[in-house]
């Protein structure tokens, strides 16, 4: 098995980070997971008040086209989806098939599982499964599905051009 290449996982990763974290951030305007009341504090905003960070920061908005919107979520989310999908591409350069099968929907979905449906309910971060909407789950569950779909495309060629090189 070949070294793994840190400099073209982080390539990959960033690349396929950024592009996934837009997508996924489309998909939510096409199918919003949550109320508006429930997302005047979203999760990213959530977590970072439960670990400590006052809301004034938390709740910081830019404002653009006469909307303001929430930079330090973005920050969250780009961060988070950076990060799994830089992980996602250390597993496609060494070439762990077993959790890279189907494209990377399995792994999506255990995303989604894990977080949206174990972690964040036990942190209290969002309420328990039970207690979240059925629009909630289904998108979220697609939404990590095709977010992380876009993760495996974009690395997966990412890494085979630097490999041409």
């Amino acid at each position: 098995m070949a070294k793994l290449n840190y400099k073209h996982v982080l390539l990959a990763g960033v690349s396929a980070g950024v592009i996934s974290g837009l997508v996924k951030l489309g998909w939510e305007n096409i199918l919003p997971p949550r109320t508006p009341e429930r997302n005047k504090v979203n999760p990213p905003q959530k977590l970072l008040q439960q670990l400590g960070v006052p809301a004034t920061l938390t709740q910081a908005t830019y404002r653009y086209s006469g909307e303001d919107l929430p930079w330090v979520s973005y920050l969250v989310h780009f961060g988070f989806s950076i990060s799994f999908a830089t992980a996602y591409a250390a597993l496609l350069d060494e070439k762990v098939r077993s959790l890279t099968l189907g494209e990377g929907i399995p792994f999506g979905l255990a995303v989604w599982v894990a977080f949206h449906l174990v972690i964040m309910p036990a942190m209290k971060t969002v309420p328990s499964v039970h207690d979240q909407p059925w629009e909630e789950h289904l998108s979220e569950a697609l939404g990590h599905a095709v977010w992380m779909w876009t993760n495996h495309e974009i690395a997966d060629e990412v890494l085979r051009q630097l490999k041409q090189k």
